[in-house]
C-alpha cells in the first residue's frame, strides 16, 4: 500500500467515524435508554445494630443445631 492509500483509508474512517458521532450526538432514543443513577438507601445504626444480632442469633442456632447431630 502507498502512503496515498493509507491516508485515503484514514480519511474514509475518520468521515464514517463523523458520521456515526453525529448520528449518535442527535438520537434521543440512545439518551433515553440509559438507566438514572438511584440514591444507595443508607441504614440507620439501631437498623444495622438489629440486623447484625438477628444474623448473630441465626448462626448461633445453626451452630447449635449441627453441633448436636
Amino acid at each position: 500500500m502507498t502512503i496515498d492509500k493509507i491516508l485515503a483509508t484514514i480519511d474514509d474512517e475518520i468521515a464514517r467515524l463523523k458520521k456515526v458521532r453525529a448520528l449518535l450526538s442527535t438520537n434521543e432514543a440512545v439518551t433515553e435508554s440509559v438507566a438514572p443513577v438511584r440514591k444507595r438507601r443508607k441504614l440507620s445504626a439501631a437498623a444495622r445494630k438489629k440486623i447484625a444480632e438477628a444474623r448473630r442469633k441465626r448462626w448461633a442456632k445453626q451452630k447449635g443445631s449441627a453441633t448436636k447431630k
